[in-house]
């Protein structure tokens, strides 16, 4: 990438604030410049496409969004506070200035009928990361299981994600309290 960092620092937060916050299809691409304040030039020295910087984007958000788990992983006492450490992060990293509204992947994956590869790539690695880790900390507490464990625990993770569009003050109270009921 021919960009200088702080250019490109700039224009990564212009995409994710309005992308993540506006939608993908209804923010052009002149307002990101315009937020970064940056050429159109500039941005395609670096990015081939608008959804080459929208994959970009949430790349840097995945690696965000994973520092904060492993925090609250780190924090948890207990094999099941480190499986129920992914609802702290999700309340956490609702916190954050870069949080958003809901889930920028649920978002972006629903923006797209069939995403470009670029952007699939990034959104098939969050998914798979999210289930590895889920079935990683689902393990110790339900063994064998874990596969299926980690599989209902995406849902519930997803749904709690998606009710934050139905309820802006939804927090992961009900969603943490169904996966305790769920651990034997």
């Amino acid at each position: 990438m021919v960009m200088r960092p702080g250019t490109e620092q700039r224009l990564l937060d212009a995409a994710e604030e309005l992308f993540f916050s506006q939608g993908i299809a209804a923010t052009p691409i002149d307002a990101v410049l315009e937020r970064a304040g940056v050429s159109t030039a500039t941005l395609y020295r670096g990015y081939a496409s608008k959804e080459s910087l929208v994959a970009a984007a949430l790349t840097r958000r995945h690696a965000d969004w994973i520092a904060t788990w492993d925090r609250m992983v780190d924090a948890a006492s207990d094999d099941r506070g480190r499986l129920l450490a992914v609802f702290d992060a999700l309340d956490a990293y609702r916190a954050t200035a870069g949080g958003s509204r809901w889930c920028a992947f649920l978002g972006s994956a629903a923006e797209y009928v069939d995403a470009p590869d670029e952007l699939r790539v990034v959104l098939d690695h969050e998914t798979a990361t999210l289930r590895r880790r889920l079935t990683e900390t689902a393990r110790p507490l339900v063994g064998d299981r874990a596969p299926v464990f980690a599989e209902q625990l995406l849902l519930v993770v997803s749904g709690a994600l998606a009710m934050r569009l139905r309820d802006p003050a939804a927090d992961t109270t009900t969603a943490r309290a169904l996966v305790v009921g769920m651990l034997p």
